[in-house]
């Protein structure tokens, strides 16, 4: 250990820079685009000599001159105009800012920078879109990933996505460097709540669909890694609305900054659109701060918080619900009695310590604790008939299968504690960008499952024994799983230039170690991008790599069932990372037309998937068969045009195109669950001509159908299609004052940017979405699949006051 911390010692002295000498100056500063964003890999060059420096992923630059006569500093950048600054007598430390102009107009707004080139595989959003996209699940990041292309969501209740053919499971979300979890119960989107991520704190988003660095942790499909915002002076917004309320405020105070953020949700005036008549008492409530302070001049301490609380009450009265085709159209009728209660309580803490030894080098560390109570609990009884006629009610002519009677029952508790620690840091030597981290995670789950669901049809109980009735399903799980994880990583991101054009390469190996399945993992990855001198409007990427999905704990979950047909959960120890390689192609195009901006992106992707641990799907939640018993493919295309489609406003349409399967235990050509085919997402944003305070924003969604299986069955056993999932929300913003408005310079009104009315209408076109099935069984145990219509057409308002 000393001699690691002699060794990084040297290194960070070395880093430091010289200081100015005598005969020297030192000459440093940030370049930044017309909007103030860093300029990366700008030359910085004593013009006519070989002197020169190239700037950071900050902006940042240093050169050292000769003192003396006058001289030309010359700064020039692939997709800006050159610029010069001449310094008469240079002498001791000095610093120049410089801004560049962009040699064709960018695409503004709230997207995709245009000042930063895509050439590794995250793409760059900001996240003030938020606040006026019309979104069911009450404001979310996820709202706006779930248009972007290779994503695709078949549940406007829920925050959860799948990319490119992956479970929801293997998709990591980061906040300013810390992984964060959610709860692990959850089984419906009515009953999820508020995802963890907080738009109002947020600044910027990044997103990859594949072939991330080795920085980012051991998940097989994408990362969505969140950075929140470090507020320059005092800032604000409040929000109230028919689906919640919102406040925020940031503040600046010397050295100290924080912002912090309450949220409150209820989806009562959603899910009365739903078919089941019943009591809806859903409240979500989360509170989040985030902190800066700067102890020294080198040293930043960060602290992140989270209480979060979700409640769900559900008193069903009655169903009515029509399914079947065209031609031969049934009737369901249910009658309920009970009730459902779930409670949901988590709260999430972390600090970061920072050492910023100068522009080039830093070195953290980092600790959090994630803490999770979750309880479920539910005694609801039904009693049901099918019918053909119009009426839905039962007639003589009918099937005894037509008419039953079904009871559920739950009492389900789980316990989560999540502890890490770790340690960071990032050096910039000369054109490579150094990064490395070391960290520990001890987790404790404590899981006690008791369900059983007894059914009646036409009479008979099912299963139909001679010697008394029995329940028809039961669940038991009694279980517990401790045990610490290792992880480290190690990358290099070089980035040169030649005659050709610019390059960056990067590449890292990441490793982790679990001592509950005693398994050592090896991920190397890697990435090029390239940006060729003949065209500075087209960028290529290509990305390779090897990456694994630990289990944690849901993977785990080994269903057995004894003599008697009990069927409790065992935990496989045994249980290795599911991988996968990755194969990635793609690049962007910016182009102008009709007098705006445009760019088109494509990325073409192969992922070869083994030691898959297989799962079905019912509604959220995920089943997974605790075994490593399957492997797959998934292959596709993804197509994504974003740009002015009405000048001054931004907006984009994503089409992804793929084939997932996958073979479980010797049966071939099985689908993946969340394999749709195709999926097709628009987001388009515009404004009344001539008159910009009136808004309006549209999401819309087109995802192909998804294979389904029975309760307790694989899909190995046969499978359904579910039907196409199709949705369109609309909505409109009215800026009742903002800017120069007389009213802005009265009383309370000058400390307000601005007061805007907003209105949505979720479900334009009333379609029914299907997100899971209920199924019926009859006295011979053939099941019928009636679906569970997700919410239909609604109109809510709220009101955005900012400051």
């Amino acid at each position: 250990m000393r001699i690691i911390l002699s060794l990084l010692t040297i290194l960070f002295a070395a880093i430091q820079g010289t200081q100015a000498q005598d005969g020297r100056a030192r000459i440093s500063g940030f370049v930044s685009d017309a909007d103030g964003n860093p300029v990366e890999l700008a030359i910085v060059q004593l013009k006519h000599t070989a002197v020169g420096a190239m700037t950071n992923e900050k902006g940042f630059y240093s050169v050292t001159v000769a003192t003396g006569d006058s001289v030309v500093l010359l700064f020039s950048c692939l997709g800006y105009n050159k610029a010069e600054r001449i310094l008469l007598k240079p002498s001791g430390e000095l610093r120049l800012n410089v801004r560049m102009n962009a040699l064709s107009f960018d695409l503004g707004g709230v997207s995709v920078s245009a000042s930063r080139r895509q050439t590794d595989m995250l793409e760059s959003i900001r996240a003030g879109q938020v606040k006026l996209l019309p979104d069911p699940a009450g404001g979310s990041i996820e709202s706006l990933v779930v248009t972007f292309a290779g994503v695709s969501s078949s549940n406007e209740m829920s925050s959860q996505y799948s990319v490119r053919g992956g479970s929801y499971d293997e998709n990591i979300v980061y906040v300013n460097g810390l992984e964060v979890f959610r709860p692990l119960l959850i089984r419906s989107g009515e009953q999820e709540g508020l995802s963890f991520v907080n738009p109002d704190l947020t600044e910027e988003v990044k997103f990859s669909a594949g072939g991330f660095e080795a920085r980012y942790g051991d998940k097989m499909s994408s990362v969505l890694d969140i950075a929140y915002k470090k507020p320059e002076q005092t800032e604000g917004s409040a929000s109230i609305g028919l689906l919640g309320a919102n406040a925020y405020v940031g503040s600046s105070a010397g050295t100290f900054t924080q912002v912090t953020g309450l949220r409150f949700k209820t989806a009562r005036l959603l899910l009365g659109t739903l078919e089941t008549d019943a009591q809806y008492d859903p409240v979500f409530v989360d509170l989040q701060t985030y902190m800066t302070w700067l102890p020294a001049p080198k040293w930043e301490l960060n602290f992140l918080g989270n209480v979060a609380s979700n409640t769900y009450r559900f008193i069903p009265r009655e169903r009515s619900t029509s399914f079947g085709t065209a031609t031969h159209v049934k009737n369901l009728r249910v009658s309920f009695e009970g009730q459902e209660h779930d409670r949901f309580r988590t709260q999430f803490g972390a600090l970061t310590l920072k050492y910023l030894a100068n522009a080039q080098a830093e070195l953290g560390l980092q600790a959090s604790a994630f803490n999770s109570m979750e309880h479920e609990s539910y005694d609801i009884s039904a009693a049901y008939w099918i019918s053909e006629d119009e009426a839905g009610e039962a007639t003589a002519s009918q099937s005894p299968f037509e008419a039953g009677y079904y009871h559920e029952h739950a009492r389900n508790r789980l316990h989560a504690v999540v502890m890490n620690a770790g340690h960071y840091g990032k050096v910039r030597l000369g054109v490579n960008s150094i990064g490395w981290g070391a960290n520990v995670q001890q987790e404790r789950i404590t899981d006690r499952i008791s369900e059983w669901e007894l059914r009646d049809s036409a009479g008979y109980s099912l299963p139909h024994r001679p010697d008394g009735p029995f329940v028809y399903s039961n669940l038991y799980s009694d279980n517990e799983v401790s045990g610490t994880r290792f992880s480290a990583y190690l990358q290099d991101v070089f980035k040169f230039r030649s005659r050709q054009g610019l390059f960056t390469i990067a590449g890292g190996l990441r490793g982790s170690y679990w001592t509950y399945n005693r398994e050592l993992i090896l991920s190397p990855r890697g990435s090029v991008g390239f940006i060729p001198n003949f065209e500075q409007d087209l960028t290529l990427r290509a990305a390779v790599g090897l990456y694994y999905q630990p289990p944690f704990y849901k993977e785990l979950r080994q269903l057995t069932v004894d003599q008697a047909g009990n069927r409790s959960i065992e935990l496989n120890s045994k249980l290795k990372s599911q991988r996968s390689i990755h194969f990635i192609l793609g690049g962007d195009y910016t182009f102008r037309m009709i007098d705006r901006n445009f760019k088109i992106s494509a990325e073409a992707y192969y992922k070869r998937l083994d030691r898959l641990n297989p799962y079905t799907v019912d509604n959220v939640k995920l089943y997974y068969y605790g075994e490593n018993c399957a492997s797959g493919y998934a292959a596709g295309i993804d197509l994504k045009l974003f740009g002015e489609m009405v000048a001054g406003t931004d907006s984009w349409l994503s089409i992804s195109l793929m084939k997932a399967e996958q073979e479980i235990r010797g049966i071939r050509h099985l689908p993946l669950p969340n394999n749709p085919g195709y999926n097709l997402s628009l987001y388009f944003s515009d404004y009344f001509p001539g008159y910009k305070r009136l808004t309006l924003h549209l999401r819309g969604m087109l995802s192909g159908r998804l294979p389904v299986t029975p309760p307790y069955k694989g899909y190995e056993s046969g499978f359904y299609r579910t039907t196409p999932y199709r949705r369109v929300d609309l909505g409109l913003a009215y800026e009742l004052a903002g800017g120069q408005d007389a009213l802005m310079d009265k009383g309370l009104f000058r400390k307000l940017k601005s007061i805007r009315l907003g209105l949505d209408l979720f479900n334009l076109l009333g379609i029914d979405n299907a997100s899971s099935y209920l199924w019926i069984t009859d006295v011979y145990s053939r099941q019928l699949a009636v679906p569970n219509y997700l919410t239909g057409r609604q109109l809510s308002a709220r009101v955005l006051v900012e400051f």
